[in-house]
Parts: C-alpha cells; structure tokens; sequence
C-alpha cells in the first residue's frame, strides 16, 4: 500500500490535482492542454530518470535499494520495483544478484554490441578495430542539422572510419557529433582510445546514448567506399543510418554505416 505522510502530496495526487485557473479565465475557457494521467510507478520512473540524467548516480554506480527509494519517494517498494523493471527493460539500469541494481554503462562487456548489431556468420562475436580516416570540426550540413536538432550552420565534429574483423574492413562510417556537447574531440584523442566509443562519450563527454533510431536499406558500393572497403564498385551493401539519443529524448548522435556482409549480417532481436 502507498503510504504518503500527512500534508504531503503524493507524486500521483501531485501529478493528477486540477491547475488553478489563469487570471482572468473563466469556467467555459477551452484549456490550452487537456491534463494526463500516469501510473504512479511512471511517475517513479520519471523521478529516477531524472537523478540519472542530473548525475545523481553515475554509469556503474550503485543506485539505492528500492526499500531506500521507496521511503524516499514515500511509496511501496512494489512500486519501486515495477518503476525500475521498466529501466533495465530499457538498459538505463543493470540488476546484479546479491549486488543490488547499477546504472548501466558502455564500459560493460554486454553493452558493446547493443548498438552494433553486426555479427560474423561463424565465430564468436567481438568489438572491431578502427582506423580514422578523417576527423574535423564542420559547419553542419542543413540535413545534419535537422536529424540533430541544431541549427544549419552549428558546429559539429564529422568523424570518418574504417572498421575491420581480424584484418578485414567490413564497416565505412561516418559520424556527426554536436560541437557544443564534444568540444576538445580529436583525432589523437580517439586514436588513444581502445575500447568502444561510446564509453570514451560516457566517461570524457558525459554523454550516453539511451536508445537509436535507425534506416536500414541495400545499395551499392561506390568507387571511393569500395576502395576502402577492399571490394568491387557495384558491390552490395547494408547501408544504416542512426540517430542516438541521451536522455530526455535529445539527439546526440548521428551515424551512416556501409555494411559488407560477405562474412557477416545484420542481427537484430525483437521483443
């Protein structure tokens, strides 16, 4: 049972209570919004979201137990509970048995292939090797722009590359980062870095990407692509274009990959 102690609101009284009336609004005044309900456990959610979003527990930390969040947020641990079900549904959280729940980073082994969905046709699967082909800071293009939800004009950092399985270049990508977010990204700096690039945006940049969108369509290789990709012009290709989100549903991120699928294919699990 919610308990909620006496003259306080609870989050889904808060949430569901009438707005008072603008000066000068009468009874028969159209709203300019009609109110909404949420589930009390969406509203806990929300409220969890936020502490990850504001830094409150950092990617691989150990969040609160639910009996601490439940009399934090003076609800039942079952709606605790449920609130965070839905966050490591979604990979904002990880439970470890006997640990407790963390939130979850990109540094974790089971998250580098979250967003790479190519997967060898033998073998086991396993984190490619990079070679940057270009790195540079750019006005973005009016398509960028869009997609990232900046102003066309705004500086982003184009990032261009090469990625291969045991030698052999299977992935040309090309990368557009907002300015602003990864300022002081370079070329050294990422070829310093060995593992995933989305942990060197968590760890460096502050920025982690939750979810993806992503196109998916066949094309064939051009001269310069194939070049790189060590293939035929004409070749068939897996071309992807993603865009990544942080919290708050803001794009950080946009990402057009050519695939070679020769050896490997494209995987993708569907709940």
């Amino acid at each position: 049972m919610n308990s909620v102690p006496p003259n306080q609101t609870s989050p889904a009284a808060a949430a569901s209570a009438p707005a008072t009336p603008a000066p000068g609004a009468t009874a028969n005044s159209a709203p300019s919004a009609s109110p909404t309900f949420s589930p009390l456990y969406q509203q806990i959610k929300a409220l969890i979201t936020q502490s990850l979003q504001s830094g409150e527990w950092k990617p691989g930390e150990l969040i609160p137990s639910e009996v601490e969040l439940a009399n934090r947020f003076k609800v039942s641990q079952g709606t605790v509970r449920k609130a965070i079900d839905e966050l490591a549904a979604e990979n904002l959280v990880v439970r470890k048995q006997g640990k407790g729940t963390f939130v979850s980073t990109h540094h974790e082994a089971r998250a580098h292939f979250r967003f790479l969905r190519l997967m060898p046709d033998e073998g086991v699967p396993h984190y490619p090797e990079s070679k940057f082909i270009e790195v540079r800071r750019l006005r973005a293009p009016a398509d960028v722009a869009r997609l990232l939800d900046l102003k066309s004009g705004d500086a982003v950092i184009y990032i261009k590359r090469v990625q291969s399985f045991d030698g052999v270049p299977t992935i040309v990508e090309e990368l557009w980062l907002p300015g602003l977010l990864f300022k002081g990204l370079t070329a050294e700096r990422l070829n310093e870095y060995k593992g995933p690039m989305y942990g060197l945006f968590e760890s460096e940049f502050g920025t982690r990407m939750i979810r993806a969108a992503e196109k998916i369509r066949a094309v064939c290789a051009a001269e310069a692509d194939a070049a790189l990709l060590h293939t035929a012009a004409g070749t068939p290709l897996l071309c992807a274009e993603r865009v990544s989100f942080t919290y708050g549903d803001k794009p950080v991120e946009l990402r057009r990959g050519l695939y070679l699928t020769e050896r490997h294919h494209y995987q993708n699990d569907l709940n």
